[in-house]
C-alpha cells in the first residue's frame, strides 16, 4: 500500500506525501484496515508551521529503515490538528492520563486496533539522546508488546473511558463570586517580563482579556498593570517582528527575546483584539502603531487567493529556524551604511548576536527618540524589510479555517473602532459579507474545495455567530441577527451532549472517536463553550425569547461545576458568566442613520460585554441603558450615554501613561 496522503487538502498532509512511510489519514478505510489487518495504529498528529515536527520527518519519516519499521508493524496515520481539533484533543488528553507526560506536538500517539491509545509521547529523536530512546527502538517496543499482550491491551478501553468520564463529574454550584479566581492568578504571573513566570513563554492573552475586563469592572489597578507590562513586553522584544510586524507563538526565554518564529493566526488575533480594548480605554501612539502594522502585516502576508486568511507561517526557511528573521551584524552594516547607527541605538544588537550568532531585533530599554530619529528608524526598518523580502520566505499553510476567519474579521471590527479607521472598519464589512455569503448554507472547519472527510467543529459555528451578531450589533443587520439564531440552534442540536451537559467539539451522532471529545479549557483561542454563552446571552436580551435564557442557566450551571479545580484554563469562562450575569443592554430607539456615529464611538469594551439592541422609530431617538432589569431614563446623546455607563462601574475612566513611558 502506498503512501495515501498525496489526494489531501491539507497542506501538512501534503507535506508528508512522498515520504516513504505509507501514511492515511484519519478516516473509516484506515481504521478499518487496522481492524482487518489487527495491527496498531501509530498516529502522528502535527501542523504545517511545527518545527519539531519537520524535524522529526526529516529524522525518522523520510528514512528508509524507519519506515520499513512503521510499514510492517503498524497503520499509520498523520493528523493535522488544525483540521481535526477533536482529535488533538482527545489524544493529548489521552497522553496526560495514560503517562503523566505534558503534550504537544509533534505528537505521537500508538492506538490500538480500535483507535483506542494505551501509550505514546511527542518527540523521539532517530538515535538514544538524552535519555530518550531512539525511535526505531520505540517502534519495536510498542510492536512486541502489543503482540504479546493485544487481548489485555484491546480490553483497556473501558478502564480509560471511565477516565475520561470522571473528569467531567464534579459536583455543579450554581453560582459564586467569580473575582477571586482572576486575583488567584496574579501570584503566577511575572510582575518584570510580563505573562506567565518560567520559560517556554506563551501569552495566554484569554487570561489577561479577562483581568482586562476585571479592571473595568472595578477600576483596581491590580489588574490593569499585569496587561499593560505584558503588551508593552511582547510589542517590544524579540517575539515581536519589528520590521513586518505580528508576533511568534512562544519564546524559548522568560524576557520574550529569543522567539519559536512560527507565526500562528490565533495568536495575532488575540494580541490585535487585547491591543483594541486596551487603546480604546487608553491613548498610546506606540501600541497604536503596533496594532496597525499587525493588521497590515495578517492582511497583507497571510492572505489567500480568495481574500480570506491562512493559518500559520513556518518558522523554517530553507531548512534553519529563524533564517528570514535574523541579521548578521557586518551584513547589517553594508546593507544600512550611515542608517546603521540608528538601528543601533534602537535595538540591542551586537557582533556575537543574540540567538546562534546572529541577531534578533529586541528594543533597548528607556529608548527615547526625537521626531527625526523616528522618521530615520522608520527609513532604516523599510531598507531592511525590502532586504528581507529577497530572501526565500518560510512556508505558508494557506489553510483558510472557518472559525479563525470569523474570529479575525470580528478583531477587525474592534480595532478599526479602537483606532477610528473607517477604510479598515468598511473593508471589514465587505469582507465578512462575502465569507457569510459563502458559510452560511454549508460551514465547514476548512474551507477547500476538496473536503473530503474534514468535518465542521463547534468553534466554527460559534465564531461565525459571534461575527454574525456583533455585524446586528454595528451594523443594525437584522438578517446576520436571523442567521445567527439559526445557527445557534443548529449548533445546539449537533454539538450539545446531553450526558455531560455541554457542547463538545464535533458532531455527537457523528463522533469517530473512543470518548466523546468534551473540551472545557481555553487553547489556542477562547473555548468555543464560552464564545456560544456569551452570544446566547446576547440573544437572549436582543430577542427577548425564553429558549436562550435557559441554555444560558444551563450551561452556566455547568461551567461553574469545573471553575473549582480547572480555573486557570478557563478565562474565558469566568469573563463571560460574570458578563451574563452583569447583563447589560444598551438599546437604540429611532432612525438607525442618527445613532450609528454614537455606536462606533462607545467604549468597544461595551461591545463586548453589553448587549445592543435595535429599535426602529422614525419619530424620537433615544437610548435606553439597563442593567439586571433596572433601566435608566431616556438618553438623549453619546455624553449622557458615557456618562450613564461611567456610573454603572462597567468602564470606569481611569488615566494611565504607562504604555508610552520609556518606549521609542
Amino acid at each position: 500500500m502506498s503512501n495515501q496522503l498525496k489526494n489531501e487538502s491539507s497542506p501538512y498532509l501534503k507535506q508528508h506525501a512522498d515520504n516513504p512511510v505509507e501514511w492515511f489519514a484519519w478516516n473509516k478505510i484506515s481504521l478499518e484496515k487496522a481492524r482487518s489487518k489487527k495491527k496498531p495504529i501509530f498516529l502522528s498528529v502535527g501542523y504545517s508551521s511545527c518545527h519539531w515536527c519537520h524535524v522529526m520527518a526529516h529524522e525518522s519519516f523520510e528514512n528508509i529503515e524507519t519506515a520499513k519499521i512503521l510499514n510492517e508493524e503498524f497503520i499509520n496515520i498523520k493528523v493535522d490538528r488544525e483540521e481535526r481539533p477533536d482529535l488533538d484533543n482527545i489524544f493529548q488528553k489521552s497522553l496526560s492520563i495514560l503517562t503523566g507526560a505534558q503534550g504537544g506536538w509533534p505528537l505521537s500517539m500508538f492506538l490500538d486496533e480500535n483507535g483506542v491509545p494505551f501509550t505514546g509521547g511527542t518527540y523521539f529523536p532517530p538515535k538514544e539522546m538524552n535519555g530518550r530512546p531512539s525511535f526505531n527502538q520505540v517502534l519495536l517496543n510498542v510492536s512486541k508488546v502489543y503482540k504479546e499482550n493485544r487481548d489485555k491491551i484491546i480490553s483497556q478501553v473501558s478502564q480509560l473511558q471511565i477516565v475520561f468520564k470522571d473528569l467531567h463529574r464534579k459536583n455543579a454550584v450554581l453560582k459564586q463570586d467569580l473575582e477571586p479566581y482572576a486575583d488567584k492568578i496574579l501570584q503566577y504571573l511575572d510582575d518584570e517580563n510580563g505573562g506567565f513566570k518560567g520559560a517556554p513563554k506563551f501569552p495566554q492573552f484569554y487570561v489577561f482579556q479577562t483581568l482586562f475586563y476585571f479592571f473595568n469592572n472595578n477600576k483596581n489597578s491590580k489588574f490593569l498593570k499585569p496587561v499593560e507590562t505584558l503588551l508593552i513586553k511582547i510589542s517590544s522584544k524579540g517575539i515581536y517582528d519589528h520590521l513586518g510586524g505580528g508576533i511568534s507563538r512562544y519564546t524559548v526565554d522568560e524576557k520574550w527575546v529569543i522567539p519559536h518564529f512560527e507565526k500562528m493566526l490565533y495568536d495575532n488575533i488575540q494580541y490585535v483584539i487585547l491591543l483594541s480594548h486596551y487603546l480604546d480605554r487608553f491613548k498610546s501612539k506606540y501600541l497604536e502603531n503596533k496594532l496597525k502594522q499587525t493588521i497590515k502585516f495578517i492582511n497583507t502576508e497571510f492572505v489567500t487567493e480568495d481574500n480570506f486568511l491562512g493559518s500559520a507561517l513556518d518558522a523554517d526557511s530553507e531548512g534553519i529556524e529563524g533564517k528570514y528573521y535574523t541579521w548578521n551584524y557586518k551584513n547589517l552594516i553594508e546593507i544600512l551604511g550611515d542608517k546603521f547607527d540608528i538601528i543601533k541605538k534602537t535595538y540591542d544588537i551586537s557582533e556575537s548576536g543574540n540567538f546562534e550568532g546572529v541577531n534578533i531585533f529586541t528594543e533597548k530599554e528607556n529608548i527615547k527618540l526625537n521626531s527625526q530619529e523616528l522618521i530615520e528608524l522608520e527609513i532604516a526598518k523599510e531598507i531592511l524589510k525590502k532586504e528581507r523580502d529577497k530572501r526565500i520566505k518560510p512556508f505558508f499553510d494557506n489553510k483558510v479555517q472557518t472559525d479563525l476567519n470569523c474570529f479575525w474579521l470580528y478583531s477587525n471590527l474592534l480595532s478599526s473602532l479602537a483606532t477610528n479607521d473607517i477604510k479598515l472598519y468598511d473593508n471589514t464589512i465587505v469582507l465578512s459579507k462575502k465569507l457569510l455569503k459563502k458559510l452560511h448554507n454549508n460551514i465547514y472547519h476548512c474551507y477547500e474545495k476538496n473536503n473530503g472527510e474534514i468535518k465542521v467543529f463547534l468553534e466554527d459555528y460559534v465564531y461565525l455567530c459571534l461575527l454574525l451578531i456583533t455585524l446586528y450589533e454595528l451594523e443594525n443587520d437584522t438578517e446576520s441577527l436571523n442567521i445567527c439564531q439559526e445557527l445557534m440552534l443548529k449548533a445546539w442540536d449537533l454539538f450539545y451532549n446531553d450526558e455531560y451537559k455541554l457542547l463538545q467539539k464535533n458532531i455527537v451522532k457523528n463522533n469517530d472517536l473512543f470518548v466523546n471529545p468534551i473540551d472545557i479549557s481555553d487553547n489556542n483561542i477562547p473555548n468555543g463553550n464560552s464564545v456560544y454563552l456569551i452570544v446566547c446571552n446576547k440573544l437572549k436580551n436582543i430577542t427577548g425569547k425564553k429558549d436562550w435564557n435557559d441554555k444560558i442557566d444551563l450551561l452556566s450551571k455547568t461551567f461553574n461545576s469545573y471553575i473549582n479545580y480547572n480555573f486557570s484554563q478557563m478565562f474565558s469562562f469566568i469573563k463571560n458568566i460574570s458578563v451574563c450575569e452583569k447583563n447589560i443592554t444598551i438599546t437604540f430607539n429611532g432612525e438607525f442613520k442618527n445613532y450609528k456615529n454614537i455606536i462606533n464611538k462607545l467604549n468597544i469594551n461595551y461591545l463586548s460585554n453589553a448587549s445592543i439592541i435595535h429599535k426602529e422609530n422614525e419619530n424620537e431617538f433615544f437610548t435606553v441603558i439597563c442593567q439586571n432589569q433596572t433601566c435608566s431614563k431616556k438618553l438623549k446623546n453619546i455624553h449622557e450615554i458615557e456618562n450613564y455607563l461611567e456610573n454603572l462601574h462597567n468602564c470606569l475612566l481611569y488615566t494611565s501613561d504607562a504604555a508610552d513611558e520609556g518606549l521609542v
